[in-house]
């Protein structure tokens, strides 16, 4: 399992952080139990498995639903 924090564009209300939630819950290969979306920070944090889905394809899934994409990080 690889680590990733995600910084996002500011997040403005709650229900941004339930849209980009949704968008990461529904991907194959990401640890449920993991996922944090930080309005405060406006970051995403989460545990995915790298063999199942790439984090291009996690940012892609966030774009999808409305939000940029500033950087990531995976460790």
């Amino acid at each position: 399992m690889k680590k990733a924090t995600i910084q996002l564009e500011t997040l403005t209300c709650p229900s941004c952080m339930q849209k980009v939630e949704g968008a990461v819950k529904g991907l194959d290969g990401i640890d449920q139990d993991t996922i944090k979306v930080l309005f405060n920070s406006s970051k995403v944090k989460l545990n995915f498995d790298e063999e199942k889905i790439s984090i291009d394809q996690i940012e892609n899934a966030i774009a999808k639903v409305g939000y940029e994409v500033q950087k990531s990080r995976v460790k």
